[in-house]
């Protein structure tokens, strides 16, 4: 009975386990099957709203696309508008061009057959009057043997004597237009004229300095000759090895004399000496000291005067080599000129010439003022100056144009630049003016007597005057010999002998005065 009951309790466990299993499941069956249902009509929902929303950018998007398509067809419609507008213009003009061509063509027909009447009446015009040159030729031909009967000249000799004479009176009012030709363009050239000759190639008054290789210092007594001499001698010794200068202390009251080839040189042995008289010591080693700070000091004054020289002249951007240069030139002479101050000269004359002829002023007067600087090596060269010159401006940057000037001012390379002869110009001008060099006025005498042996190598002339520096020769003829025709070609005879005969800077003006006087006395 026990067994039963445990077993109806165990069976009756099992069974309400699964009993509730089974209503578990049902319940959970149920809310799946509650679930799917709300997700379905969420489905339905959802698909409802998408549906409409579909429907409304279906609308949106065709009348969107409606909305182009309107755009679209007015913009072709009014592209075929402007199209058929300029096909039509396009017409117009064609049509017009066709009317023009066809007026122009009909001009051109009437034009060509009044033209065809014109030549068709030339022609017979031309015929009549081939035929009337032919009865005058036969008719002229009569008329010359006529008067070669009458004249008794042949029609060659009466052609020949009138050429002769047609000749001389052609010479003559040829004569006469040159001259009125020549004095309407002096007349004209007047003003330029005067700028140019008295600005530059007038004779300009400048110092003149005596090239020379000794120079004077004075001494307030001759007590002070002793002292620089020092104890046998030693002292003159130190100063003559320290500057390479010749001292020479003779009988000279008050005066001691330096000589050297180099004027540098004698430039420092002078101050040297100059500052050993002040300051009173006088022995070798004072003596080396002063002269060492003595060439220092005259390095400094050469660079100085080189800068104030450029300064004075208004260049720039010159090599500081190429200035210590300018500045020795002050210490160089050639022929007696001193070299600086011809440089400054050509340099002034450059620029003024270049500006009247309308070239570069500053150009120019750089080529002048460096033009003479191969003349100051601190070595000996076996090249000419001019050369030299060139060399250096190249080396240190200068314009080709200014190296070519210096180079050819004494014709050394060709001139290839118009600065080149301007520099060569100037530099005559300054160097060529009677007293400036040394050697000028045996040669200067020398070329006003060939100037005057010239115009008395002309027949008719009384007198010949050479003038103002040669640059004016004055011809005196003889009234009776030659007349007022014949004065005007003596003048260009004599001018083209000169040029052919002489050489000479500048220009020779040629006057022939032709004078007429008539004398009574009254008794």
């Amino acid at each position: 009975m026990k067994i039963n009951v445990g077993f109806l309790f165990l069976m009756g466990f099992v069974i309400g386990i699964i009993a509730s299993y089974f209503f578990g499941k049902k319940t959970i069956l149920r809310k799946y099957i509650q679930l799917l249902e709300k997700t379905d009509f969420q489905t339905k929902k959802i698909i409802e709203n998408a549906e409409k929303k579909g429907e409304s950018i279906k609308k949106k998007k065709m009348l969107q696309a409606k909305e182009k398509f309107i755009e679209l067809k007015s913009k072709h419609e009014k592209d075929v508008h402007l199209r058929e507008k300029r096909i039509i213009d396009t017409e117009n003009k064609t049509k017009e061009k066709e009317n023009r061509l066809s007026r122009e063509i009909e001009i051109y027909f009437k034009r060509n057959n009044r033209l065809e009447t014109q030549i068709n009446d030339y022609e017979k015009k031309y015929k009549i009057l081939k035929n009337q040159q032919e009865e005058f030729k036969k008719m002229h031909i009569k008329q010359v043997e006529i008067l070669e009967k009458i004249s008794n000249y042949t029609s060659e000799e009466a052609k020949n004597e009138l050429i002769d004479n047609f000749k001389n009176e052609a010479k003559i009012k040829a004569q006469s237009y040159v001259q009125n030709i020549i004095e309407e363009s002096q007349l004209t050239a007047k003003m330029e004229a005067k700028k140019i000759v008295v600005q530059a190639i007038q004779r300009i008054g400048t110092e003149q300095s005596v090239e020379n290789a000794v120079s004077v210092f004075n001494i307030e007594s001759d007590d002070v000759k002793g002292r620089i001499i020092g104890r046998e001698g030693r002292n003159i010794r130190a100063l003559e090895k320290a500057t390479g200068v010749e001292i020479i202390v003779d009988d000279t009251p008050e005066a001691i004399l330096l000589s050297c080839f180099n004027p540098i040189r004698r430039e420092v042995a002078r101050l040297s000496l100059h500052k050993l008289v002040i300051d009173g010591r006088i022995h070798p080693a004072r003596i080396e000291e002063i002269v060492e700070k003595t060439k220092k000091q005259i390095e400094e004054e050469i660079v100085e005067i080189g800068k104030k020289n450029i300064i004075d002249l208004g260049l720039h951007g010159i090599h500081p080599e190429l200035i210590r240069m300018i500045g020795r030139m002050k210490y160089r002479s050639s022929y007696g000129q001193n070299l600086l101050q011809h440089s400054r000269e050509v340099a002034h004359l450059s620029g003024i010439l270049a500006s009247e002829l309308g070239l570069n002023a500053k150009l120019a007067k750089r080529a002048g003022l460096l033009h003479d600087i191969g003349k100051v090596p601190e070595s000996e060269s076996e090249l000419p100056h001019a050369i030299l010159g060139m060399q250096w401006a190249e080396k240190y940057g200068e314009n080709m144009e200014i190296c070519n000037a210096i180079g050819s001012h004494h014709d050394e390379i060709e001139m290839k630049v118009l600065i080149s002869p301007i520099v060569q110009v100037s530099d005559s001008i300054s160097g060529a003016r009677p007293g400036v060099r040394r050697n000028s006025f045996e040669s200067y005498s020398k070329r006003l007597k060939n100037l005057e042996d010239i115009a008395f190598s002309f027949y008719g002339v009384n007198k010949a005057f050479a003038i103002q520096a040669g640059r004016e020769l004055r011809v005196l003829v003889e009234s009776n010999k030659i007349d007022d025709k014949k004065a005007f070609q003596l003048s260009c005879d004599i001018t083209e002998k000169i040029k052919n005969e002489m050489t000479y800077p500048g220009q020779i003006k040629v006057t022939v005065i032709r004078e007429t006087r008539a004398v009574q006395i009254a008794r």
